[in-house]
Order: C-alpha cells, then sequence, then structure tokens
C-alpha cells in the first residue's frame, strides 16, 4: 500500500459524468475535490463533464491523454448512454476503445461499473449491466464497483431528482474512491 512517506506525485485523471462533475454545487464540494485534498501529494483532474456519453467521452480522450499524460484513469462514463436507451454495441464499443486508448497511452485504468435503473425494461439494465464487467475481463482492467450504488438507495444522500448525490454523499463517494485509486497507483 502506498503511504504518505514513500509516495510519488501521480497524475490521475478522473474522467466521468455528472457524478464526479460535482452536479448541483460547487465543485469545491464534490467527491474529486475532497480525493485532492486528502491526497495532496499527487495531482487529481477532474475532466468530468455533466451529461457526456460514451461517444463524447471517447471523442475528448486522445487530447486529454496527450496533454495530461495521466499515469492512473477512473472512466466512470455510460450512465447517460443507458438513460437516453443508446444501444449497447454502442457503449461497448466506446468503452472498449476508451480502454484501449489508455492503455496504449501507458495509462493504468480503472473502470467504473456502472448500473441503471430498468426504464428501458429488465432485458435492457441486465444487457446495461454486464457491459463493464465483459470489458474488464477482456481488455484486463480493474472493475471498481459503481459507487452509487449504497448512496442511490438513501433519499438523504440524493438530490431532489433522485439521480445525483448531493454534497453529504461527497465524503462518502470520496472515502469509497481513495483506496481504489492510492492502491493501484505505481
Amino acid at each position: 500500500m502506498l503511504t504518505l512517506a514513500n509516495a510519488k506525485a501521480d497524475t490521475v485523471l478522473i474522467y466521468g459524468d455528472s457524478l464526479s462533475a460535482s452536479y448541483g454545487m460547487p465543485q469545491a464540494q464534490g467527491w474529486v475535490n475532497l480525493l485532492q485534498k486528502m491526497l495532496p501529494q499527487h495531482q487529481i483532474i477532474n475532466a468530468s463533464v455533466s451529461g457526456e456519453t460514451t461517444a463524447g467521452g471517447l471523442q475528448r480522450l486522445p487530447a486529454l491523454l496527450n496533454d495530461i499524460k495521466p499515469d492512473l484513469i477512473f472512466i466512470e462514463l455510460g450512465g447517460n448512454d443507458g438513460l437516453r436507451g443508446f444501444p449497447i454495441k454502442q457503449l461497448t464499443q466506446n468503452v472498449t476503445s476508451m480502454v484501449q486508448l489508455a492503455q496504449a497511452s501507458g495509462t493504468k485504468v480503472l473502470l467504473s461499473e456502472v448500473m441503471v435503473p430498468p426504464n428501458y425494461g429488465p432485458r435492457y439494465a441486465k444487457q446495461f449491466n454486464q457491459v463493464f464487467q465483459k470489458i474488464s475481463d477482456k481488455e484486463s482492467v480493474i472493475l471498481v464497483p459503481f459507487f452509487m450504488t449504497q448512496i442511490a438507495t438513501n433519499s438523504s444522500l440524493m438530490q431532489a431528482d433522485g439521480i445525483h448525490p448531493n454534497t453529504d454523499a461527497q465524503a462518502h463517494i470520496q472515502r469509497f474512491m481513495q483506496p481504489w485509486i492510492v492502491n493501484n497507483l505505481n
């Protein structure tokens, strides 16, 4: 395990959607900023965009990898694809391409599991939810359990829209994510 005493400065790219982009609150209160405060020896860059789809993420990623040259990337994208009912094949191709681009650049990948409610039926939700495990297995990347699993069922941690975590949830997410980040830095 990496400790403050022996840690070298690594760059971590958080690459997600509104769940990581501090939607509905100042960025300073979001989990990524809280994580940066807990890991001041590392540079944590939040390139998350509210509303981002996997197609948009794929389009933006090459330039970010080239400019930032992160040591580690946490990819948390796909929820907006699911909420819009995008085809599973398109989701799979886009996420796989992002993982492969990051790996080709020498960046270690953490892939977030993403789940959607059964808005489009249980068959679609099941297929959607399986995509991330399949990509993790095929591309040999670490799959991080969806950080919203425990939060989404607790209304006191959710914004009024029932989709986004509130400010109280951000510390929970930071505590959940910190060991995944720290334990996967070189």
